[in-house]
């Protein structure tokens, strides 16, 4: 019998090559791109370099594309279409990388190398940016290259205990045959938020017409909370400092401290994600507050800017307090990759691949202070 050929794709913005994890050994990856040094000798150290191009998107030409690939994957960057953002959107130099990942798209279909099947990953602001405008430019340039699309919000909670929902706009070449399952007539509750609802109805009569409601299996009901990817006393942790736990918890407003005292009355271990985030004031101001949340899920690893700061967990233990940054080992847990892993030895370099960190943290006790 003749053997199948694995389908093969191309992975732009591919940081340590996720992507590549989560497609697995039945994917044939043609060509890996990424500017970021760093993230490259993460993406070598765990697949290889023989796919891996180190170079900026906007120096590619479609003769750097080897082969024809069945898919070609953009995780384009997010924060100039982010909520947290300076609301730039396509227009901006980093979430306007999409336009130069598209020209080479074009440029493939010039030459009849078009990849049957495009997938984009981004922020949820994506479907509000400019008033939705950017997510129908996205739209309509898909359309006039000859796709039918569709889109999806995804929340990494249904999988892992990460708060983590991204919009997924996937794309395939007119003619290419669908199974009649992956299409529905209409919206679903389970992949369909009502701002993705909205967006859609905001798209021009064209791009409505290619439109498709992908329809996905409802995943198995999550078994793995925060608690279980927590290591146990790991070398190298960064505990805060009985000061600088003091402080956080100052920061709380009412309806957490009440969370934090009901953790701490019931006696039972418990593993809570710590952060901090900007508030409004109610007088028209804002304010900086230490939220914790203790229903087994991580907030979003996200870059600390805007207000946001690097996560912490809350460790409550026979009411006793003790926190501490996440563990690099724990953000790639939290993101879905194997222990087999290989992650930077940097503490900093590990948090920017794993949750895009860019700031260096601060100092670190070597014990855990408990108050």
């Amino acid at each position: 019998m003749q053997k199948t050929e694995s389908p093969r794709y191309y992975e732009f913005f591919a940081g340590g090559g996720m992507v590549r994890a989560g497609l697995g050994e039945s994917w044939s990856c043609l060509l890996a791109n990424d500017l970021d040094a760093g993230k490259a000798r993460a993406y070598r150290a765990n697949w290889g370099g023989d796919w891996l191009k180190l170079q900026d998107i906007n120096l590619l030409q479609a003769s750097d594309l080897p082969g024809r690939a069945d898919l070609a994957w953009a995780s384009f960057p997010c924060q100039d279409l982010s909520l947290a953002g300076v609301g730039a959107g396509l227009g901006g130099a980093r979430s306007g990388t999409f336009w130069t990942f598209w020209r080479l798209m074009q440029a493939l279909d010039a030459e009849g190398r078009a990849p049957g099947i495009i997938a984009l990953e981004n922020v949820c602001g994506a479907l509000t940016s400019h008033g939705g405008r950017d997510f129908a430019a996205i739209g309509e340039a898909l359309v006039s290259g000859g796709y039918r699309f569709g889109a999806m919000v995804i929340d990494a909670a249904r999988f892992l205990p990460q708060s983590r929902p991204r919009l997924f706009i996937v794309a395939v070449k007119q003619g290419l045959d669908l199974p009649s399952d992956c299409i529905a007539a209409g919206p679903s509750a389970d992949w369909h938020s009502p701002a993705l609802i909205a967006a859609h109805a905001r798209l021009s009569e064209e791009a409505a017409d290619h439109w498709l409601w992908w329809r996905l299996p409802a995943p198995a009901r999550r078994n793995i909370a925060l608690i279980d990817v927590i290591e146990t006393d790991p070398a190298g942790a960064r505990w805060l400092s009985e000061e600088r736990l003091e402080t956080l918890l100052s920061m709380m407003d009412a309806n957490n401290r009440t969370k934090l005292d009901a953790a701490r009355a019931d006696g039972v271990r418990r593993v809570g994600a710590l952060y901090k985030r900007t508030r409004p004031d109610g007088e028209g101001g804002k304010i900086q507050r230490a939220e914790i949340r203790f229903d087994g899920l991580a907030g979003c690893l996200r870059t600390p800017a805007g207000g946001s700061s690097r996560q912490s967990i809350l460790i409550v233990e026979g009411g006793k307090l003790a926190a501490r940054l996440l563990t690099a080992r724990e953000t790639a847990r939290l993101m879905g990759l194997p222990d087999s892993y290989i992650l930077p030895g940097s503490y900093t370099d590990a948090y920017h691949l794993t949750g895009d960190r860019r700031r260096r943290a601060g100092g670190r006790p070597s014990r855990p202070s408990f108050v």
